[in-house]
């Protein structure tokens, strides 16, 4: 018997259909490690010199259950005058996104270039922010190609497994 193309069986299809469609979106969004050090307050004040800024960016995420994972962009800000420490700041802004449905091989890339991309303005804003309770000038942090940083990555780490698989002993 074969099956007819009624409103309940196109509605039943429709609902299987909606199911695995993929879905992606930023749940929350949080600071979740903030620390500033002046270790040489007061007197680095009276420097006149331009300071050198030095900007360290790390991208991490973790599943945190089925189809909820976390992002997080950690930046490590430190400025010197005369190789003195005149500010040392660590922020990290993280996110919580659901992604279901995502093809194995688009989640990575998803969680290393997608969701950085959408905290990264408010890592800026911490970072700012927190300088500016300092008194001293705000930093605005350059814009970052996170694709570039994820390509950079995935390839040192295919390099490293070369490396690596050359080294191994034949057995």
């Amino acid at each position: 018997m074969s099956e007819q193309n009624t409103p309940e069986n196109n509605a039943g299809a429709a609902s299987n259909e909606q199911a695995v469609q993929p879905s992606f979106s930023l749940q929350r969004t949080y600071v979740k490690d903030l620390s500033l050090e002046m270790p040489n307050a007061p007197q680095i004040f009276l420097e006149q010199e331009a300071p050198n800024v030095e900007v360290e960016l790390k991208v991490g995420a973790q599943r945190l259950a089925e189809s909820i994972f976390e992002t997080s962009v950690t930046a490590t800000v430190t400025t010197r005058i005369q190789g003195k420490v005149l500010y040392l700041i660590e922020a990290t802004q993280s996110g919580i996104f659901e992604a279901a449905n995502i093809p194995a091989e688009q989640l990575d890339p998803l969680l290393g270039i997608v969701c950085p991309t959408m905290l990264y303005p408010y890592l800026r804003a911490t970072v700012a922010d927190a300088i500016t309770r300092t008194t001293l000038p705000a930093l605005h942090l350059t814009e970052v190609n996170f694709q570039q940083m994820y390509e950079q990555r995935v390839a040192e780490a295919q390099q490293q497994a070369a490396s690596e698989a050359q080294n191994q002993p034949i057995q």
